[in-house]
């Protein structure tokens, strides 16, 4: 498959497109910011609407916020469930 049909098929992939994904990474939800107006209060990224202009939702803030409002505090992993693992059974060798 040739590259520019990817535009073709996922206009938003499109390298030209005005979707910045490095941003769209980098705030993720669940992120801590503090706003810089605003030091020593954290809010957590509710989201990240690339649509929207600005596009970072906090969580308890009425207003979306621009990147430079903020300050990213902590970047810990979203806090997800352990599966549990499945117990392996250890084969036994067969009787000569």
């Amino acid at each position: 498959m040739h590259p520019d049909s990817l535009t073709d098929l996922a206009p938003d992939l499109a390298p030209d497109s005005p979707i910045a994904w490095d941003e769209l990474f980098e705030y993720l939800p669940g992120t801590l910011v503090e706003r810089v107006d605003e030091p020593g209060i954290l809010y957590a990224i509710e989201g990240y609407e690339a649509t929207m202009v600005p596009p970072i939702w906090l969580v308890d803030d009425p207003r979306p916020r621009y990147p430079h409002e903020l300050r990213i505090v902590s970047r810990q992993p979203a806090q997800v469930c352990n599966l549990a693992q499945p117990e392996t059974l250890a084969r036994t060798a067969h009787p000569a």
